[in-house]
């Protein structure tokens, strides 16, 4: 009797191992990620022209492209447009949509997160990267608060663990998304901005106006010097300015000054938006003007030209 019992308990026991192994062999087999979608206002999910359901959205798919189409539940927004992408989804990692849709393509934005493994590996241990692309191209790229560059551009050696991901340009609104890096893993995020319709641009009748204006003062001045009757230059001064700006509102409450023109100078500190400064150089869309005590360069995109009160 306890031989029995003995062997059908080892008949079970390998039955049992048996289809561990198998299950085991089939998830490892089974090329596949996870596909979440999010949306505001809530919309229906059609992937590959069938319907999945509402978001939000999250499935297990099998690896590879997807056409996905967001149609706006008209109960909750009649005007939005529907938007249709395509997307990659790649083995054991999610790709993430989240889309705000307006009435029109100009006044919708969102970002796509996908994720994939690095053709290398990290140099650095405990590290992947951030590949960021944008519409409009040559937004600008923070990562923390930190600015990083222009898109579209890859940020390498990127510590593993929670990050804040921004991305914005003079004339849309800001875009942040809260982003995970995983060891020897490639993030591609896609950003698309919303245009801000409240942002004013000079046009370029105004400025050749504005130009035209600074030609006259500069040609006073200099008559005014030629006849002794000119006001004596405060001391240390390089040269006369010939028009003030005023520091625009940045989305992040500062903007930075740098010690020589371009994205690529170190910084030298922070202006608040509001303040006004005096130019003293102009070069390559760049202004000099003097912080605290020190001269230094702000970019022309987010500052506007102070009207003369002649």
């Amino acid at each position: 009797m306890k031989r029995k019992i003995a062997y059908l308990l080892s008949i079970f026991f390998i039955f049992a191992l048996v289809i561990g192994v198998y299950f085991t062999y089939l998830k490892i087999s089974v090329k596949q990620g996870t596909i979440k979608i999010l949306s505001s206002p809530g919309a229906n999910v059609v992937i590959n022209n069938q319907s999945v359901g509402k978001t939000p959205y999250e499935d297990t798919v099998d690896i590879g492209e997807y056409i996905v189409k967001l149609i706006p539940d008209a109960a909750e927004a009649s005007d939005s447009a529907s938007w249709t992408v395509k997307v990659s989804v790649y083995q054991n990692t999610l790709t993430f949509i989240n889309r705000e849709i307006g009435a029109q393509d100009l006044s919708s934005s969102g970002v796509i997160f996908s994720v994939k493994k690095m053709e290398a590996k990290p140099e650095k241990k405990g590290t992947g990267e951030i590949e960021v692309r944008s519409e409009p191209d040559g937004a600008i790229v923070h990562l923390d608060n930190e600015e990083q560059g222009i898109a579209p551009l890859i940020l390498s050696e990127v510590q593993e663990g929670e990050h804040e991901l921004a991305v914005d340009s003079p004339g849309y609104f800001r875009r942040s998304q809260k982003i995970k890096v995983e060891s020897g893993y490639r993030v591609i995020a896609e950003y698309k901005l919303a245009v801000d319709p409240t942002y004013k641009k000079i046009d370029k009748e105004q400025a050749e106006e504005d130009r035209i204006k600074e030609e006259e003062k500069k040609k006073e001045e200099e008559e005014k010097e030629a006849t002794g009757s000119s006001t004596i230059k405060p001391t240390g001064s390089t040269s006369s300015a010939t028009f003030t700006i005023s520091i625009n509102e940045t989305g992040t409450g500062w903007l930075r000054v740098r010690s020589t023109p371009g994205t690529t100078g170190v910084e030298i500190g922070k202006a608040t938006p509001g303040d006004e400064y005096e130019v003293i150089e102009e070069k390559n869309g760049w202004y000099k003007i003097e912080f605290e005590a020190k001269e230094g360069w702000v970019s022309s995109t987010y500052v506007t030209k102070v009207a003369s009160d002649e």
